[in-house]
């Protein structure tokens, strides 16, 4: 699956790509295709840790002043949308960068749908809807006749930003909602998300797994 996910973020060319992880396999696995890979401390407590560790091994100088953090469980990654991010990135309205996509009554429901309040900005010059983050929950909201937006775990940041970040503690909310960008919005921290057209599909189960297999298998047999 990591394979996977570095070839999609290859095919982005928007930068190198580094893969963090805390294990040997994965390393060796990204080595063995010609790829970077930077072992990190095993206890970090979250991935926004492990990416700024690794980060500072890679270029300890600060010459990138951004940084994307792609999660190694979506191997079906459109690139389009870590296009966007780096787009987003260009903007100084923002400390970090996110995305989301409209999603249906029933999909709010769900806890494991994260849902994201937006103030959305249409003077944004970026080819697509942008705004400004208000809050993020677990819980259906907003209230009333305004569209659900589905939160997309792919995040944008600012060097200096991401060093501010991971050196909070975990904060009231965060720790309420389980969710680690409350922290960067407690903080006073700007978040600016773009709209995107689909969310992609991560895999969390072994079912997400068994299905992703199948569909890489359907398109080699018609490629």
């Amino acid at each position: 699956m990591i394979i996977h996910v570095w070839e999609r973020a290859m095919a982005a060319d928007i930068g190198p790509v580094i893969v963090a992880t805390d294990g040997e396999d994965i390393a060796a696995a990204i080595r063995a295709q010609g790829g970077i890979a930077v072992i990190t401390d095993p206890d970090l407590p979250s991935g926004s840790d492990r990416i700024y560790e690794a980060l500072c091994h890679i270029d300890p100088d600060g010459v990138y002043e951004s940084v994307i953090n792609l999660q190694g469980d979506l191997p079906e990654i459109d690139v389009t949308l870590l296009k966007m991010l780096a787009d987003m990135l260009r903007q100084p309205a923002w400390d970090l960068v996110t995305l989301a996509s409209e999603c249906s009554t029933e999909e709010a429901q769900l806890a494991q749908i994260v849902k994201a309040v937006i103030a959305w900005q249409p003077e944004q010059r970026l080819g697509f809807a942008a705004g400004t983050a208000l809050y993020f929950s677990r819980a259906a909201i907003p209230d009333g006749p305004a569209p659900f937006w589905h939160h997309i775990g792919l995040y944008g940041w600012r060097r200096d930003a991401l060093a501010r970040f991971i050196s909070l503690p975990p904060s009231p909310l965060e720790l309420s909602e389980k969710l680690e960008q409350l922290r960067a919005l407690e903080d006073g921290m700007s978040i600016g998300v773009g709209k995107a057209d689909h969310a992609p599909g991560g895999i969390d189960t072994e079912a997400d797994l068994m299905a992703c297999r199948a569909r890489f298998e359907a398109a080699t047999k018609t490629s």
